[in-house]
């Protein structure tokens, strides 16, 4: 499904991030990266996106060379990939399900897909109670769930979740990770990266580790080992 081949990426000051990669990524598999700050994770993840381009090497997407798309080519790609990140990124202002219902604006559905499939996205993150809320009124586990629910609801093949549980307590950790595994256990690919021992090791799938911008460790049913 994903497939890195030989990718380098050296940014303007020479300063190495990524090293001659070889990573396959196979369909509705839950993969998770670890490394040090400044190993490579977040390089690797702006590669995938096309928000950065390779110095060298290919990154495939299916049977797409991510780096010849153009425009909305591009565009596409993204909507193919969901994504989650330490902060939550919600509109402030908009409800639970406005904040959802935005991700499905953005790709143009309609608004009976809209009313069909933003309370069944919430509701499978466990929010349908709180649909008419907004961010200031929810804790940060809430907050996040709401993030999972607006990366999901158009249906990506895959999902980036990006230390999706930095700002957050044990318990709401755990339940984040609960979800992302029910996620991934209907169908879609997960990409995990955290600095989380405990996630990793509850998660026991897939584990590659990231060092200088090499995998150095890339274990089927892995641990945390640094």
């Amino acid at each position: 499904m994903i497939y890195f081949d030989n990718v380098s990426k050296t940014y303007g000051d020479d300063t190495p991030a990524l090293k001659g990669v070889n990573l396959k990524i196979d369909a509705n598999e839950f993969l998770s990266i670890v490394g040090h700050s400044g190993a490579g994770k977040t390089t690797l993840l702006k590669l995938l996106l096309a928000e950065e381009h390779p110095s060298e090497g290919t990154i495939f997407f299916q049977s797409d060379n991510i780096h010849d798309l153009k425009g909305n080519e591009i565009s596409q790609l993204r909507r193919k990939i969901g994504s989650i990140f330490q902060d939550f990124r919600l509109i402030p202002n908009k409800t639970v399900f406005e904040n959802v219902a935005f991700a499905m604006e953005a790709a143009g559905r309609s608004e009976g897909e809209i009313e069909a499939d933003v309370p069944h996205a919430v509701n499978l993150v466990d929010l349908g109670h709180k649909m008419w809320s907004f961010p200031r009124e929810l804790s940060g586990g809430e907050q996040q769930r709401v993030a999972i629910a607006r990366a999901i609801v158009n249906q990506p093949d895959v999902i980036i979740a990006d230390e999706p549980t930095g700002n957050l307590d044990p318990i709401n950790t755990y339940e984040v990770v609960q979800i992302l595994k029910k996620i991934n256990d209907l169908g879609t690919t997960v990409i995990l990266t955290t600095h989380n021992k405990g996630v990793i090791d509850s998660v026991g799938r897939r584990v590659i580790t990231l060092e200088d911008g090499k995998i150095v460790r890339d274990d089927p049913t892995g641990k945390y080992v640094i």
